[in-house]
């Protein structure tokens, strides 16, 4: 179904105007509003798409298309886009399932820079999208198929709610197939905010004193104590 776009004037007003601090400007979170204090609730629907750029275009759109078997589905053309040097691109969509798409910039003309290069530790991984499969035959299916057409896939790997698969693109990018092994309810809700509340006093107080944050055994003793307190109050 299609809607009504917000962008009126597209050809003087884009997403590229000067005015782009929205981009490059770091955002000090201790000036913004909260949500309690103006009464507006935001909330999301899900995944439209994911987006990065890439220097290999063939490579990208067989390993999609024809190895995974995505669906090619939208490929948006651009002579630049706004602003003076931007290069013409291709912004091409692969079917996710659900409505959601896994999407690339192929900005032509360009080299890929040194630090998009693929790297070989937890920080470069911790950039990636979890794609999700229905049932545990879904996701034995995803690795012994992907096994048996060349790819190197990740052992099974369960972390609490979720079991995983791990495998990268001709990119180099991450990707990860994940099943969901149970809901999450009000009391996970209450333990994250337990767990998170401890971190930020303990990396406070450490940053105080000019220090860091050294380990997780120091957040789970400042949750013990929150944990206490919490009984003690009911």
């Amino acid at each position: 179904m299609a809607h009504d776009t917000l962008h009126e004037a597209a050809a003087s007003d884009t997403a590229f105007t000067p005015n782009r601090d929205y981009r490059t400007k770091d955002v000090d979170v201790s000036i913004l509003k909260r949500a309690k204090d103006d009464g507006i609730e935001l909330r999301l629907d899900g995944v439209d798409h994911s987006a990065r750029p890439t220097w290999k275009l063939r490579e990208t759109v067989e390993f999609y298309r024809d190895v995974l078997g995505l669906p090619l589905i939208h490929t948006i053309s651009a002579r630049g886009w706004g602003h003076p040097g931007h290069p013409d691109f291709l912004h091409f969509f692969f079917d996710a399932g659900k409505g959601a798409t896994i999407a690339f910039f192929y900005y032509i003309g360009t080299d890929r820079p040194e630090h998009y290069m693929p790297e070989d530790n937890q920080f470069y991984s911790a950039t990636h999208t979890a794609w999700a499969v229905p049932d545990r035959e879904s996701l034995e299916r995803w690795k012994t198929t992907l096994e048996a057409r060349g790819m190197a896939v990740s052992p099974y790997t369960r972390h609490e709610a979720l079991e995983s698969i791990y495998f990268r693109d001709p990119n180099g990018y991450p990707l990860e197939i994940t099943l969901r092994l149970r809901d999450t309810d009000m009391l996970d809700a209450k333990d994250a905010a337990l767990t998170l509340e401890a971190a930020l006093q303990v990396e406070d107080e450490t940053r105080a004193q000019g220090e860091r944050l050294g380990d997780i055994d120091t957040v789970w003793r400042r949750k013990a104590k929150l944990v206490e307190e919490l009984i003690g109050r009911e």
